[in-house]
């Protein structure tokens, strides 16, 4: 079995159903915060282990809402839904999701998972349901005209305010790679407009106006800091993400609790990886440095070899992908050689760690950008296990996921840094 076979074999225990994860819940115990990260954005078996777990959170541990690495006002389609609109459906809300890449929210598990969530909610009060969120920045356009639509609905006065935003991001025509490039002349841009129209929300009791005027400043000092490249633009994100955590469970109110699904690079530790040597932070560093260590804890996925959906380019159509046998020298052959096919892995206290969670072994990351013929040289973070997560979930073969549209939008986002995590 290898160097770290007996290791492997004292952690790993094999996981068929929702019953097997005791170990994981025991772990999770009374923490306020569970990030579950995936190694791809386009593998069934991570969709469906993160919904078994949230599940199992919500219904025994009083976990109050989902937030994910998607858009707020995608996701805020899909709390109105589970959180009991009437006659609402969450895959008609997952649907509408037209942001490229569709599929990392649009497909036949998360709507699985929703519906579940809505047949949860029903029958709770109001102040009890559980609530699905998104997280990310990218929605600029999308979040002023809500904080438009709820001005003149509510704040007829704040008009302006919105109006000298929208006018200010006009010229650029939905297209955030055209603003970027004008702040290179002019480099304040809209940020002047967009502070004056944050501030006055801020003062207004609507929570999710509140969070899409948040969203269009983030958004704004994200797109500028695209053109710097590097490792900017990745921590505002992040920043933005956690910053949105913090206030969800604020609005939630004393003792609530959240599960965050997003990918792998951001829910583990950066510190645990060369992505803290490269600059880069992530949601999970900065939730254990909000809420400590013991406040939170971090998932891990990962596979050896199945099917996937990406494109080839940033914006390219999805394909379902090979996801060929990772490399030699990597955490997933390891885990290939020693570990049940589908395993979980709860990590003890750092001072009793095997080496295999105190080795900096490469870990795959697969983006919603992906080459099959990269694995030789790139799709690998080097990690140390036990610094980056608390925990792991294996799953040997994975198989795509069920997208549950295939339509093409109008790709007008810039591509992420790094490529499509």
């Amino acid at each position: 079995m290898g160097r770290y076979g007996d290791e492997v074999a004292g952690l790993a225990t094999p996981i068929r159903h929702d019953e097997n994860l005791g170990r994981l819940l025991d772990r999770i115990g009374d923490r306020r915060v569970v990030m579950l990260g995936e190694a791809s954005h386009g593998s069934h078996e991570f969709y469906d282990w993160r919904s078994a777990i949230t599940r199992r959170l919500v219904e025994e541990l009083g976990f109050s809402f989902v937030a994910v690495e998607g858009d707020w006002p995608d996701c805020e389609r899909v709390d109105r839904s589970v959180r009991f609109t009437p006659d609402a459906d969450p895959r008609e809300a997952l649907h509408e999701y037209a942001r490229w890449p569709t599929w990392m929210w649009a497909n036949e598990e998360l709507s699985d998972f929703t519906r579940w969530l809505r047949r949860h909610n029903e029958f709770r009060e109001p102040h009890e349901r559980v609530g699905f969120h998104g997280l990310d920045v990218y929605s600029l356009w999308e979040s002023l005209e809500a904080v438009m639509v709820h001005l003149r609905e509510r704040h007829p006065r704040l008009v302006p305010l919105a109006l000298a935003a929208f006018r200010c991001f006009d010229p650029y025509l939905d297209d955030p790679q055209e603003y970027a490039l004008s702040t290179r002349l002019q480099p304040d841009g809209c940020s002047c407009e967009v502070a004056g129209l944050l501030t006055a929300m801020r003062r207004r009791d609507d929570f999710g106006a509140w969070q899409n005027a948040e969203v269009v400043a983030g958004a704004e000092f994200y797109y500028r800091a695209l053109l710097q490249g590097g490792a900017a633009s990745w921590n505002i994100r992040d920043r933005h993400m956690d910053a949105t955590l913090a206030r969800l469970l604020d609005h939630y109110g004393p003792g609530s609790k959240a599960v965050v699904w997003a990918h792998n690079t951001h829910v583990g530790d950066a510190r645990g990886s060369v992505m803290a040597e490269r600059g880069e932070t992530s949601i999970g560093t900065l939730a254990r440095q909000r809420f400590g260590d013991d406040g939170v804890v971090l998932v891990g996925f990962g596979t050896h070899r199945g099917t996937v959906v990406a494109g080839e380019d940033w914006g390219r159509p999805m394909e379902v992908m090979p996801v060929p046998e990772a490399r030699p020298d990597s955490l997933e052959h390891i885990l290939h050689e020693t570990a049940p096919d589908q395993a979980l892995l709860v990590f003890p206290p750092r001072e009793h760690q095997p080496d295999l969670l105190r080795t900096r072994i490469g870990h795959r990351a697969i983006g919603v950008v992906y080459r099959p013929d990269w694995e030789r040289w790139g799709n690998y973070v080097p990690t140390t296990l036990g610094d980056r997560y608390d925990a792991f979930v294996w799953c040997d073969e994975t198989r795509a996921v069920r997208p549950l549209h295939t339509r093409l939008t109008d790709i007008r986002e810039p591509e992420t840094f790094p490529t499509g995590v």
